[in-house]
């Protein structure tokens, strides 16, 4: 049977497939709530830049703390214990002939939690480390409109750059594809975006005036060491988030029309895409789930579904795993007063579509060009 493009079909295309061995996985379902609202680059201020879609904890907003998300009454995400925020730029179709833009649904959020680098105690490392309290992080570059680096460079300019790629995704028989930036074909089964987080902290800020430089990628993005700048080891988060794109196949054609997706931050290459994470985790509870669980002895390290390679989160005792009607449930009303669904004349807030290849200006409302 084709896959339905109903969001809860999606959600279940999300939770079988994805990369192998991770270690957990919270599955978040539709989004808490579609606003420009950004905690970490925008604080206290609303609004942000472009809208994004965020997931998990009922407590988001621009002011948020740890303290705060711990008292968030539900989370869209799956697992009872993990009160984060989690969000990513909105997705829209630019209509070849009307130029009007609508939002494109996805299918909710699938982090991997993954237990990698040489600081895991499998790789003979000294084990890794919980987010800390009031911990945040980013990866990817909203301003991004092409590739800089050579590929596999190594530096972390280079890392970050790599962090973010996208998929095409087909039918059963028919071949899929990745690359970085976006595809110039249709994606009949959804067009995925994944995007790798850095895996390595300073271990003393929990955050920084870039909200970047208290963190950094692993030496191999997906695996390797930390540099000695950033000690200490975290679980690394891996986010997958696949949009239906097929609804608006009728409407463009690839052999004459370029790839009409374009993100919230006016980004019609794709190489903006980014994402962000605000911890709300119960440490203690993640840190216990990284010392005694992911056992190859049992199913929280060596319990494989038949679709998937990857082991079973609620086989770990210390993580209850939600129905996802809860999580479904779990809406928050916009504070931003502006559309940001339905059929739009210009993406909402300053942004013009910037095609590149040099860095995109972030434009905010004071200065938004016509």
């Amino acid at each position: 049977m084709k896959p339905s493009s109903a969001l809860s079909f999606l959600f279940i295309a999300l939770l079988t497939s994805g990369p192998a061995h991770a270690w957990f996985r919270v599955g978040c379902t539709g989004p808490l709530v579609s606003e420009r609202v950004d905690p970490i680059i925008s604080p206290n201020s609303n609004p942000s830049n472009h809208v994004h879609t965020i997931h998990g904890a009922s407590n988001f907003r621009a002011n948020s703390t740890f303290d705060v998300l711990r008292a968030s009454k539900c989370t869209s995400c799956l697992v009872a214990q993990d009160l984060s925020n989690y969000w990513f730029p909105k997705l829209y179709f630019q209509d070849p002939k009307t130029k009007l833009f609508e939002p494109v649904s996805n299918g909710g959020l699938l982090v991997y939690y993954q237990n990698r680098g040489d600081g895991e105690k499998k790789n003979g490392g000294p084990g890794l480390k919980a987010f800390p309290p009031g911990f945040k992080m980013l990866s990817g570059n909203p301003r991004a409109r092409s590739k800089k680096y050579p590929y596999l460079e190594g530096s972390q300019g280079e890392l970050r750059e790599r962090a973010a790629e996208w998929a095409c995704l087909r039918y059963p028989g028919s071949a899929g594809y990745n690359g970085f930036g976006f595809p110039t074909t249709d994606c009949e089964a959804g067009f995925s975006a994944r995007l790798h987080m850095p895996a390595c902290w300073d271990g003393i800020n929990v955050d920084s005036a870039d909200h970047i430089s208290h963190t950094a990628y692993l030496s191999r993005l997906d695996n390797g060491a930390c540099p000695s700048t950033h000690p200490v080891p975290l679980l690394k988060l891996f986010y997958e988030i696949t949009w239906d794109v097929t609804p608006f196949a009728s409407r463009w054609k690839p052999s004459q029309d370029r790839w009409p997706f374009v993100y919230a931050t006016g980004d019609p290459t794709g190489y903006s895409f980014h994402g962000d994470f605000q911890n709300g985790w119960d440490i203690n509870v993640l840190q216990n789930a990284i010392d005694r669980c992911d056992n190859p002895n049992d199913q929280t390290g060596n319990g494989k579904s038949t679709m998937t390679m990857h082991s079973i989160t609620e086989a770990c005792s210390y993580l209850t795993v939600l129905n996802a009607s809860a999580g479904n449930a779990c809406k928050i009303a916009s504070v931003v007063n502006e559309p940001v669904d339905g059929s739009l004349s210009r993406l909402p807030g300053c942004n013009p579509l910037q095609i590149g290849p040099g860095d995109a200006t972030l434009y905010s409302s004071p200065n938004c060009p016509m």
